[in-house]
């Protein structure tokens, strides 16, 4: 019967190698998501705009992001758009971590349009004469959104958010095809070279579901404390 000794991936190099990447999966998803909210909530209002050019847009975007796979992207933007960039621009990009940079450009956008067609249906469910009483009292579009109908909007739209959060802290494991040291490439490098693949990818899933679980958890506890109630 095999014997198995997880110390052997949870001590010394091993441990530094998981726990690096462990970090930086983290720091993916953290950057990626305070990136994404505000790219996300302005392609929303682009998609409720009066304006036909900015609806269009908005609507370009989330079908030209969210019907592509997210390996694409991450292909797309390691290897392809650092071509179309000045020598100079590409040389500082190499320089300075093309893989993490790419990963988030990548992750950036493909988590914004989900999170477009999310905070949309969450302006779409405040009732409209909420957005027509504020512009009786003399405000502008972008400041009714602002003052009026984005606040109520929140309770609505935090829930399928944290949703997305999760499936963000998951996509960031496809970074690896691009050579991001996060989690899950940390983890082949330690089973190349440990060449024990059940502790390691134990560990690994274990450090997924953990940090799976916290975020579902938040999910729960927000439900539970602000319930959305039909108006």
């Amino acid at each position: 019967m095999a014997q198995f000794d997880f110390s052997i991936v949870t001590t010394g190099e091993f441990r530094g190698w998981l726990v690096s990447g462990f970090l930086l999966s983290l720091r993916l998803t953290c950057i990626t998501w305070i990136l994404s909210l505000p790219i996300a909530t302005a392609i929303a209002l682009c998609r409720l705009s009066s304006v036909a050019m900015l609806r269009g847009a908005g609507a370009v975007f989330v079908e030209g992001i969210r019907n592509i796979p997210l390996l694409v992207h991450l292909l797309f933007w390691y290897f392809a758009m650092p071509e179309l960039l000045p020598e100079t621009a590409r040389t500082w990009l190499y320089d300075h971590g093309a893989e993490s940079i790419c990963a988030v450009i990548a992750l950036t956008f493909y988590t914004s349009s989900y999170m477009a067609e999310d905070i949309r249906s969450g302006i779409r469910a405040v009732p409209a004469t909420q957005l027509e009483a504020a512009r009786a009292l003399g405000f502008g579009y972008l400041a009714s959104m602002r003052r009026v109908v984005l606040p109520q909007a929140v309770r609505i739209v935090v829930p399928p958010l944290i949703s997305q959060t999760l499936n963000l802290w998951k996509n960031t494991s496809i970074t690896t095809v691009i050579g991001t040291a996060e989690l899950m490439y940390q983890a082949q490098r330690v089973e190349t070279a440990s060449f024990r693949g059940v502790e390691t990818f134990g560990v690994t899933t274990l450090a997924y579901l953990s940090v799976s679980l916290v975020i579902t958890a938040l999910a729960l506890w927000f439900h539970h404390r602000f319930p959305v109630r039909a108006t």
